[in-house]
């Protein structure tokens, strides 16, 4: 079977992606031709929902072979029919933004920021305690300045271009 050795180029690139397999596949494709490589989570996902809609193999059937479960083989189908195969990458699980850092907040971080002098950082994470009534981390509210900060800038540079 491919990828056995620790050195294998692919392996590797499926494992620095997140799109390394680590669930058993037992299907007949993957185990008798080395084209279909069970270490490909993408891959292996494809295979399963075809063999599913093109070969009408049962879901419980095809989704255990793969090694998922129904539930999976459900959501993987739906991301497939939403996105298509990107559908089908995987993606970092958790929140994907400052859900506290609304418009708002950030709108008070930004007026803060104007001033000739701001608040420091601690000063600033009390008053929007107070205002919003929120709690936010330290360096959540860090990170916000700092992409604020870099909006200023670019704001001002293309200010620049275009009076020149």
């Amino acid at each position: 079977m491919p990828g056995n050795h620790p050195k294998d180029p692919k392996e590797k690139s499926l494992k620095d992606s997140g799109a390394f397999n680590t669930h058993p596949v037992t299907d007949s494709l993957f185990i008798t031709n080395d084209f279909f490589d069970p270490r490909d989570l993408v891959q292996v996902k494809y295979e399963m929902l075809r063999k599913v809609h093109k070969k009408s193999e049962p879901i419980s059937h095809a989704a255990s072979s793969f090694g998922f479960s129904r539930p999976s083989f459900y959501k993987i189908a739906a991301d497939f029919e939403r996105e298509g195969i990107c559908g089908l990458l995987p993606r970092k699980r958790g929140p994907r933004g400052g859900y506290k850092l609304t418009g708002e907040v950030l709108e008070f971080i930004e007026q803060d920021r104007q001033k000739e002098q701001p608040m420091s950082t601690a000063a600033l994470l009390e008053k929007i305690e107070e205002h919003f009534g929120i709690k936010i981390h330290r360096r959540s509210l860090e990170k916000a300045v700092r992409r604020l900060e870099k909006k200023r800038a670019q704001k001002i540079q293309a200010k620049d271009q275009d009076g020149q």
